[in-house]
């Protein structure tokens, strides 16, 4: 049983099925929420797992003039694995699966790897719009990520602690803080939709000009995995901003604390589906200028207010 538990923890819940199962859920939600926004009809709710099945089944073509087929081939489960092990040190109930001291700086280092492995994507596929894509991904990653750190920081300072759990606790515990950290929790959400490479950013694999960016040689269930290893991650993602910012399960356990769990990633899913309409694909240049100089300021305001608040309070 010792043995059984940790198995099914990493394959079922929080794991593999529950991360591929809710991610395929909320890309049909995100779709479905563009399209009624945008007056469409939207896809139907197992369009994301057709999609998923069918992909399994097509032929999976590794480019002759690339010099890292073994690399090639196995990047997309190492995404896969990354974002797997960042949902297990991310709080559903009132605790995470793993817990420790500092856990939410290697759930950001976590989030890092599949951007990675997309520009490695690229890299090794020796197509000149995979490298461009790839290019992308490697330019973007500089311009969201500092933005992101510093907005995960300020409620991190507030609670006196680097553990996603005891965060959670702790807004949980003192719902009045919560507003204090908006334009934290605006800044988490544009780094966001930036890390997820959705609109306005969705600049590496723009189709009316480079294809498919770094997955243009990409096919069959290598190109499956990869795609939802980023349905996966938007799971993490939404995981992790409900956290932080909005006190994770509020202190529920069980089915109830399961509920507020989903609730809130659906919650934060809308927000990102909203932007996503609102917003127009922007160049590479001006995502960078905006990240550095409006992003991360707003960021650094809502750090210095906190670390001001802490020391009023303290």
């Amino acid at each position: 049983m010792d043995s059984i538990l940790p198995l099914a923890y990493i394959l079922i819940f929080p794991g593999f099925l529950f991360l591929a199962v809710y991610g395929l859920f909320l890309q049909w939600v995100d779709r479905k929420l563009c399209a009624v926004m945008q007056n469409r009809m939207g896809p139907p709710w197992f369009q994301g797992y057709a999609d998923f099945i069918k992909l399994l089944a097509k032929e999976v073509i590794v480019p002759d003039a690339s010099t890292h087929k073994t690399m090639f081939r196995v990047l997309p489960f190492f995404a896969m694995a990354a974002v797997m092990t960042a949902m297990i040190l991310i709080p559903v109930g009132r605790t995470a699966l793993c817990s420790f001291q500092g856990d939410m700086v290697v759930v950001i280092y976590l989030l890092t790897i599949p951007t990675v492995t997309f520009f490695l994507a690229g890299w090794s596929s020796a197509s000149p719009y995979s490298t461009v894509g790839s290019m992308r991904v490697l330019t973007q990653l500089f311009a969201y990520e500092v933005p992101l750190m510093l907005s995960l920081i300020g409620p991190a300072i507030l609670a006196g602690t680097w553990n996603l759990s005891e965060i959670s606790a702790f807004y949980a515990a003192n719902p009045a803080f919560i507003p204090a950290q908006l334009l934290g929790f605006l800044a988490a959400l544009i780094a966001l939709q930036g890390k997820l490479e959705r609109m306005p950013f969705d600049i590496p694999h723009a189709k009316n000009e480079i294809v498919g960016g770094q997955f243009t040689e990409y096919s069959g269930r290598l190109l499956d995995f990869f795609l939802l290893a980023v349905d996966m991650e938007l799971v993490v993602g939404a995981a992790l901003v409900n956290a932080v910012f909005l006190g994770g399960s509020l202190g529920l356990a069980g089915w109830a604390g399961a509920a507020m769990f989903l609730g809130k990633t659906l919650f934060v899913t809308f927000l990102l589906a909203l932007l996503k309409v609102l917003m127009a694909r922007i160049r590479i240049e001006q995502m960078i200028n905006f990240c550095w100089k409006y992003l991360a300021p707003v960021a650094m305001a809502q750090v210095a207010f906190d670390i001001f608040l802490k020391y009023k309070l303290g």
